[in-house]
């Protein structure tokens, strides 16, 4: 199974919930992520983000921002949005008969916050939401109940 993370510049959000994925699931899957911008595409994340991946074991200093691609679509069997506009934009690019593998990523419709704006608080509260959502999604994958 192949599954790629979106947020809007993929440098903050995405990355995180890129290795955290990665870091539950194993070398089994593939997880990559995107932004629906390409503001900073080939920047590596966020140093925050960097930093509180770091704090909790999990290296992302080598990921590059990428905007997502038609081509995504088909390479990819689920694609977990942050929040509602990334949602939306991602769902302009998919065919009808590709809207189906996009999600937001956390349960009724909640929203991961953008931390860019913010203090090192905001990445540790990203993460923290993401570590609960990406344990979920894995159990879920392991399961085969996604």
């Amino acid at each position: 199974m192949k599954i790629l993370m979106v947020c809007l510049g993929n440098i903050c959000r995405s990355p995180l919930a890129e290795g955290i994925l990665k870091h539950k699931l194993g070398d089994d899957y593939f997880v990559d992520s995107a932004g629906t911008i390409n503001y900073h595409e080939g920047s590596h994340p966020d140093e925050r983000s960097i930093r509180t991946a770091t704090k909790n074991g999990i290296d992302i200093s080598r990921q590059k921002s990428r905007p997502i691609t038609k081509s995504d679509f088909d390479k990819f069997d689920l694609i977990f949005c942050m929040d509602k506009n990334n949602y939306k934009d991602v769902l302009k690019l998919a065919d009808d008969s590709q809207k189906h593998k996009v999600r937001l990523i956390l349960d009724n419709e909640l929203e991961v916050p953008d931390p860019y704006f913010g203090g090192i608080d905001g990445f540790d509260k990203v993460y923290q939401m993401l570590d609960e959502s990406c344990e979920i999604i894995a159990e879920k994958i392991k399961n085969n109940t996604i």
